[in-house]
């Protein structure tokens, strides 16, 4: 075999190319006459392979360019493989889009001039509907009424210790020398029938007053001796003057404590109550006002009954009572404790009758008119109202 002999043509075994025919004949479709209904593809004459031995085959005008056109049958199925999977393929539901192209489009929406990105207080300008405003309101109210129980307790502990400490403070005025030489000098005055003059008077009270709120013995009263060198004070007397002491400087001490929790208090509600201090205070010259006059009507009834059950309350039967001729009887005569008694009840009765006008809750006190103001700028700017009412 000489080498310009034809060479046997093998027959094609390129398995990349997918023919337009199915391998079997029962994957063809069937028409109604039994007959494959394959329309004649009209496809492209390919281009001749070069060979060697055919020169002409350089000149041959290639048509390969040109697509392959098949038909479709009747019944709307493919009639290659290779047809019926662009057709599944075209069912399948687009894939979205990729980030890329994502932010392409919004890139594109920001450059058309028609787009215009919301503001971020845009919702403020919508009003809710009416049910969502009305329930908003109403809780607000509620939120408004329920108060902290601490300022509470703080503001019953201030109108409890006032009208205490007010009788403490009444009390330690009268127990004073500055009382002692009012009352022995003032006109009306009952003098002593047993030989004291002011003098006396002044310089042995001044004794049993300063021995009341000083930190002495019963020895401070019990050594006193009188001009013709007799015991001043009886030992019953001193006895009693010492239970006395007791009672007074106990409530002096109770008073000091009251003073320094009112304090406490006062602070507290500065701080965490506004106009708590007030409302203490108003409660408790109102609570002040009642015990004191009612105390003035039952002394006013019947002032010995006062003054005996008085005594009753803070001494024992028998310690407590005297002879005209004793020196206690002397210095402090029944009328001494009228005026003390007057003079107790007038202080602490003008005291709290001043703290009671002073924090009368007025409306200014109130703040009911900076609400009333705020109102009626709200009422003159009703643009604002809509805007206040979601914010709040």
């Amino acid at each position: 075999m000489s080498d310009k002999s034809p060479k046997p043509q093998e027959p094609d075994t390129d398995v990349h190319e997918d023919p337009n025919e199915p391998a079997f004949d029962w994957m063809k479709p069937k028409t109604s006459g039994g007959a494959s209904a394959v329309a004649p593809a009209t496809t492209a004459t390919p281009a001749p392979t070069p060979d060697k031995a055919g020169p002409a085959n350089a000149t041959t005008p290639s048509t390969t360019g040109i697509a392959p056109t098949t038909a479709t049958p009747a019944g709307g199925q493919p009639e290659s493989r290779a047809h019926r999977k662009a057709a599944e393929a075209a069912d399948i539901e687009p894939e979205p889009p990729l980030f890329a192209d994502t932010l392409a489009g919004n890139s594109a929406e920001k450059q058309d001039p028609h787009y215009s990105e919301p503001l971020p207080t845009s919702a403020l300008q919508v009003r809710p509907p009416e049910d969502e405003v009305a329930r908003r309101n109403a809780e607000r109210e509620q939120a408004a009424k329920v108060k902290p129980i601490g300022p509470r307790i703080f503001q019953v502990m201030l109108a409890v210790f006032y009208p205490v400490i007010l009788l403490v403070l009444a009390v330690r005025a009268v127990t004073s020398p500055l009382f002692l030489w009012v009352e022995y000098n003032r006109p009306g005055f009952p003098g002593d029938g047993y030989g004291f003059n002011t003098d006396d008077r002044m310089t042995y009270g001044s004794y049993a007053v300063d021995y009341l709120s000083n930190w002495a013995g019963p020895r401070y009263l019990g050594g006193l001796v009188n001009q013709d060198g007799a015991q001043l004070f009886k030992d019953s007397e001193v006895s009693h003057m010492a239970d006395v002491k007791l009672v007074i400087l106990s409530s002096f001490g109770a008073g000091l404590l009251l003073i320094i929790l009112s304090i406490i208090a006062i602070m507290y509600l500065r701080k965490r109550s506004n106009g708590g201090i007030r409302r203490g205070l108003f409660a408790g010259s109102i609570v002040t006002l009642v015990i004191i006059i009612g105390l003035a009507v039952l002394a006013a009834l019947s002032w010995q009954q006062f003054f005996t059950e008085f005594h009753r309350i803070f001494f024992a039967n028998g310690t407590w009572t005297f002879s005209l001729e004793d020196t206690l009887i002397r210095l402090f005569p029944g009328q001494f404790w009228v005026d003390a008694g007057i003079v107790i009840g007038a202080l602490v009765f003008l005291v709290a009758t001043v703290t009671f006008i002073f924090t009368w809750p007025t409306k200014r006190r109130r703040g009911l008119a900076d609400k009333q103001d705020a109102a009626e700028e709200t009422a003159s700017d009703p643009e604002d109202a809509p805007i206040r009412a979601d914010i709040s």
